[in-house]
C-alpha cells in the first residue's frame, strides 16, 4: 500500500496547477466521463474507501487518454489535499516537521513579495555538530541572520541530532522532503525554486545531500564544509557553487575543495550540458570567510530547477534513494554506490551505463509523446519498444511519495537489462 503523507492546505486546484511547467493541467477540454474516471470518483466519495489501498483497485491500472489523465490528476490531488490538510496545518503552525517519529523544528523569514509563480524557498543549515546542544543550539541562532535574500522564503532548521554527521544522517532526507512539501502547499513557495546551503557542518550536509536529493533543489550552495565519502556525479543537472576559505586546513578541507573543484572542471568538460559550477577559495580566509560566500547564495538563486533533464547521472549515496528525476528503482531493490546513466531524445531513452538490473522510467506528456512507443537501447541493441500506458495507479504514486504539484508523473515503463529468469 502506498503510504500516505501529512499535508495540509486550502489549496484551489488551479494554484496547483501554475507550478507544472507544461502541464496538460491548464486547459483541456472537457470529455465525457468514462468508466474508470467514473470509478475513481466513486472511489473518493466514499468515506469508507481509504486512500492508501487506491492502488490496488482494478480502475487504478487502466490505461487512460491524456485528456482522462487530466482529470483523473485533478480528482487525486484534491482528495490527496482535503484527507490530510488538518494534520499538516497544525505541524506548519508549530514551525516544525516530523516524520518516522522524529521531530525538527525551524525558524523562517520572509523577503519581499512573491513573483507571479510563487515564493523562492531557501533551506540554509547551520555548522557545530558533535558538540553539545548549546553550542548547536547558537549555531543555529547564527545561521537564521547569516544570510539575507532579496526575495524568497529563507528557512534555518535545527538539525534534530548533536552528532558530527547531524545533517546527513538518514532522517534528514525524508524531514527535508517533507518540509519543502509544506512551503510549496502552505506558503506559496515555488517547488521549482528551492535551494540548500549550508556552513561549516551545514555544508557538510550540502555536499551530501546535493547529490542524493538533487531533483528536489534548483541550485545549492556549500560553504566551508567537507564532503566527506560523497562524489560529485549526481550534480549533473544540479547548480552548484562551492566557498572555502584558502587558510581553512581543519580536516583538509580546503584541500578537499579544491579536489572537488578540479573533479566539477572534468565533468563539465565531458559533458558541456551538464555540471552548472562555481568553486571559489577566499583567498586569505581561514573557516569564517567575512560573509564573502554570501555571492554564493546570490549566484544559485538565479537558476529553476530542470525536473525533466535530456540527461540523468544517479550515484546512490550511503542513504539510499527510490527515485531521481525519471529514473526510479522499485522499493527495497537500491544498492549503495550503485549507478545509472541514461539520456533521452525524443521518445528514445538510451541506458548509457548501469549495474542496476531493474528499473523504472518516470514518463508524462509533456515529456515524451506518449501515444507514440517508447524504445530503450542499451549497449547498443533495443531492450524495450513498446506503449506507456497512463494509470491513476501511477499518478498516485507521485502524488503521495513527495506531495510536490509540479513532479506528478503519470507512467511508468519498468525495464530490465537482463532477460527474466
Amino acid at each position: 500500500m502506498w503510504r500516505m503523507k501529512n499535508l495540509t492546505m486550502s489549496l484551489a486546484v488551479a494554484g496547483v496547477l501554475t507550478f507544472q511547467a507544461g502541464s496538460s493541467w491548464s486547459s483541456e477540454p472537457s470529455v465525457d466521463e468514462p468508466p474508470a474516471l467514473r470509478q475513481l470518483d466513486d472511489y473518493l466519495s466514499s468515506d469508507a474507501n481509504a486512500l492508501d489501498e487506491l492502488t490496488s483497485q482494478d480502475f487504478a491500472t487502466t490505461p487512460l487518454t491524456r485528456q482522462q489523465c487530466v482529470a483523473a490528476e485533478r480528482s487525486l490531488w484534491t482528495a490527496y489535499r482535503n484527507q490530510i490538510r488538518h494534520e499538516r496545518a497544525k505541524e506548519h503552525g508549530a514551525n516544525v516537521v516530523q516524520v518516522d517519529g522524529i521531530s525538527m523544528k525551524y525558524r523562517k523569514r520572509r523577503y519581499g513579495e512573491p513573483p507571479a509563480g510563487g515564493y523562492s524557498l531557501v533551506i540554509s543549515m547551520h555548522g557545530g555538530g558533535g558538540t553539545t546542544a548549546r553550542v548547536n543550539d547558537q549555531q543555529w541562532k547564527n545561521q537564521i541572520g547569516l544570510y539575507t535574500l532579496e526575495q524568497g522564503i529563507y528557512v534555518a532548521p535545527r538539525a534534530p541530532t548533536d552528532a558530527w554527521n547531524m545533517w546527513h544522517l538518514p532522517h534528514i532526507d525524508p524531514l527535508f522532503t517533507r518540509l519543502i512539501e509544506n512551503m510549496v502547499l502552505l506558503e506559496n513557495v515555488n517547488p521549482d525554486r528551492v535551494y540548500l546551503t549550508g556552513y561549516s557542518a551545514g555544508g557538510d550536509g550540502v555536499y551530501q545531500l546535493a547529490p542524493r536529493m538533487a531533483d528536489q533543489f534548483a541550485a545549492a550552495a556549500m560553504m566551508a564544509g567537507h564532503p566527506n565519502e560523497t562524489k560529485p556525479l549526481g550534480l549533473r543537472n544540479l547548480p552548484f557553487t562551492l566557498h572555502m576559505g584558502e587558510r581553512d586546513a581543519a580536516y583538509q578541507r580546503n584541500e578537499h575543495a579544491a579536489r572537488w573543484k578540479r573533479e566539477l572542471a572534468t565533468l563539465r568538460e565531458n559533458d558541456p550540458e551538464g555540471y552548472r559550477h562555481w568553486v571559489e577559495i577566499h583567498a586569505d580566509k581561514g573557516h569564517w570567510m567575512d560573509r564573502q560566500d554570501a555571492s554564493g547564495v546570490k549566484w544559485m538563486m538565479q537558476f529553476s530547477r530542470n525536473l525533466l533533464p535530456q540527461r540523468v547521472a544517479w550515484l546512490q549515496d550511503d542513504v539510499l534513494h527510490h527515485r531521481l528525476y525519471w529514473l526510479a528503482v522499485p522499493d527495497g531493490t537500491a544498492k549503495q554506490g550503485s549507478k545509472i546513466i541514461a539520456s533521452r531524445n525524443g521518445n528514445t531513452f538510451t541506458i548509457e551505463a548501469s549495474d542496476v538490473d531493474r528499473f523504472e522510467l518516470l514518463l508524462r506528456d509533456d515529456f515524451v509523446d506518449l501515444d507514440s512507443p517508447i524504445e530503450v537501447i542499451y549497449e547498443g541493441r533495443t531492450i524495450f519498444s513498446g506503449p506507456a500506458k497512463r494509470t491513476i495507479a501511477s499518478l498516485w504514486s507521485s502524488i503521495v511519495d513527495r506531495g510536490d504539484p509540479a513532479a506528478t508523473f503519470s507512467c511508468r515503463v519498468p525495464i530490465a537489462l537482463t532477460d527474466e529468469e
